[in-house]
């Protein structure tokens, strides 16, 4: 959304010379209002499922596990700067309806929201990609609604299933501004074992990988 200005998800910044899909200003007013809406008084909970894991980059006042159940975390979205280039473009994970997703909210205290959903919108939204939307999450300690960042079927950024051929082709070769496809699924993997996460995927495409000498 795994998406951004740094090295971690995004797909194409406007200042790569990509022009944006949508202009994100409003959706990020529309998020805003919504959230004074349905959250009178409370803070602002996000949802994280790849980099925003291992490199949230906002100020956080606490962090829990949890599930969202309705979407998954699929490596599925093309990468075209940041994981890889026009000419041979990368991969990056995306929020994607079906299914569950085990992954991390971060609760944003009130009085730094405008603040740190700026800086939050200018690393996932700079080209308006995804569609923001208000997601159940269940905690341990209890639910909560958060804001996770997700990628629509008819996204043109978005890749559908891949054979193993057309994956192992975009891990040998894919490298963009912030690294390689390959470098950003390990790093999302160790991430989700160390936060106890087993995401069945992730951990085949990493045995593919493996398998065929691209990691030990």
């Amino acid at each position: 959304m795994d998406f951004d200005a740094s090295p971690a998800a995004v797909d194409d910044a406007p200042a790569c010379g990509v022009e944006p899909l949508r202009d994100p200003r409003p959706l990020l007013r529309k998020t805003l209002d919504d959230w004074q809406r349905h959250h009178p008084g409370g803070d602002f909970w996000v949802f994280g499922y790849a980099s925003l894991i291992w490199r949230p980059e906002f100020a956080a006042a606490e962090q829990r596990r949890a599930r969202v159940h309705g979407h998954h975390r699929a490596l599925q979205m093309r990468s075209r700067i940041n994981r890889g280039t026009p000419q041979v473009p990368g991969l990056v994970f995306a929020l994607v309806a079906g299914g569950s997703c085990a992954g991390m909210v971060y609760r944003i205290e009130r009085a730094r929201v405008e603040a740190e959903m700026q800086r939050l919108w200018d690393r996932e939204m700079p080209t308006g990609v995804y569609d923001p939307k208000w997601l159940p999450c269940q905690t341990a300690q209890g639910p909560v609604r958060a804001l996770a960042f997700t990628l629509s079927r008819s996204s043109p950024s978005y890749t559908g299933e891949l054979d193993d051929a057309s994956l192992l082709g975009i891990l040998r070769h894919a490298r963009g501004k912030f690294g390689s496809t390959l470098d950003y699924l390990v790093e999302t993997g160790c991430c989700l074992r160390k936060h106890g996460i087993r995401d069945a995927t992730v951990e085949r495409q990493l045995a593919l990988a493996r398998a065929h000498g691209l990691v030990r």
